[in-house]
């Protein structure tokens, strides 16, 4: 067991991304998305269920059964406009989704799970409870991860990496 945690540390001195520190910041963390998403689907795989795990935040945003406007969503989740539209057209040619008119304003449309998808979503819910509780065990392992993903995202907000760096560059420049 030593070698193979020894093996593990000498193969993070090799690793070209982690060598970079937080020049590396975006890079590891969508290396540690990647690595998260390629075990859900390896559990989706396993279970003979036909689920992407780049569907899930808009999904679940739906589960609920209320029904969302692509704006909504990305508001909610914080992600762009473009991201849920896309996601939108996936879970569309799987039959998961469908719009809907806006009761509101004809001229919007939101989206609404379709009986598939809501079929989907029950026999998906008791996955979904585990890979939550599996996601705190390894949330309680790292330390609070999650916390100081918050802070970053907090930090970013204040902000973003192009004003810190025009801010360096400034005065490298005036220095």
């Amino acid at each position: 067991m030593s070698s193979e945690v020894s093996e593990r540390a000498q193969q993070r001195n090799e690793d070209g991304v982690e060598k970079y520190g937080a020049l590396a910041l975006g890079g590891r963390l969508r290396r540690l998305s990647d690595r998260i998403d390629r075990d859900a689907k390896s559990i989706y795989v396993k279970l003979g269920i036909d689920f992407e795990q780049r569907w899930f935040p808009v999904f679940n945003c739906l589960r609920s059964g209320k029904a969302m406007s692509v704006t909504e969503i990305a508001d909610y989740l914080r992600i762009s406009h473009v991201s849920v539209s896309v996601t939108r057209k996936s879970l569309e040619a799987a039959q998961l989704v469908t719009s809907i008119a806006d009761e509101k304003d004809g001229r919007r449309s939101n989206l609404v799970l379709t009986e598939k998808g809501k079929a989907l979503s029950e026999e998906l819910g008791p996955l979904f409870e585990a890979l939550d509780l599996a996601a705190a065990d390894l949330n309680a392992e790292a330390g609070n991860a999650i916390t100081a993903i918050a802070r970053l995202e907090d930090a970013l907000d204040r902000k973003s990496v192009a004003e810190r760096t025009d801010r360096f560059l400034e005065m490298r420049r005036a220095g």
